[in-house]
């Protein structure tokens, strides 16, 4: 029986009970999924992005995109895009500032309405990320959790994902072990079927901001 997706379940399952690979041919149909779903969502939501690309640039100057080196697949490194949230230091500025001080009010609404991962869209149609997979996360923190958190690095077997079992379980903010157990069962559990499911729930979440 596959794991729940809105449910705690399956983070019960022991990481050494092995491992349900895609085959090649379930992994060409992701592939293709994200390819298809990529492209169409750079086209329906182009108005999205040229609106949300033009308020960035009004509001806090340029650059409109945030980049950022991420390993991905097999810790092959890869530049994320995302629309910028915070703002720049000003010229002569001493920057005390935390990151939740700097997040502009625009960049509050981007987050809390998910609009500021739209860039990664482009991730997906590149190959970088997939639409279903661990969150990529910065590379200091991947070297320092391989170090700390035993079977940390079974994350990056897979590409990386727009969305996550974790994050469909609320687990937006959490600890790495914790998160690290929703990304386990994922992976043990991995099939098409389930990424429809965690991409169901995604759409939940956004729609109701249920654990956002």
């Amino acid at each position: 029986m596959g794991p729940q997706v809105a449910g705690t379940s399956a983070v019960s399952r022991p990481a050494g009970a092995g491992w349900t690979c895609l085959r090649r041919p379930q992994l060409a149909v992701k592939r293709a999924i994200d390819i298809v779903g990529a492209v169409g969502g750079l086209v329906l939501l182009s108005p999205v992005l040229a609106w949300t690309a033009v308020a960035v640039a009004a509001t806090d100057g340029l650059p409109i995109l945030f980049r950022q080196q991420r390993p991905g697949l097999r810790e092959r490194p890869f530049t994320i895009c995302k629309f910028r949230t915070m703002r720049q230091p000003r010229r002569g500025e001493v920057w005390y500032l935390t990151d939740e001080e700097r997040i502009t009010r625009l960049g509050r609404f981007l987050r809390s309405h998910s609009i500021d991962e739209l860039p990664e869209l482009w991730n997906v149609l590149r190959g970088d990320m997939s639409f279903v997979g661990p969150r990529p996360e910065r590379p200091e923190f991947v070297e320092r959790f391989e170090r700390e958190v035993r079977g940390y690095a079974s994350r990056l077997r897979v590409r990386p994902g727009l969305t996550g079992y974790a994050q469909v379980n609320g687990e937006y903010h959490t600890s790495a072990p914790t998160k690290l157990k929703y990304d386990l069962a994922y992976i043990h559990n991995r099939s098409l079927w389930l990424d429809f499911r965690i991409l169901s729930e995604t759409v939940k979440v956004m729609l109701t901001r249920r654990g956002v």
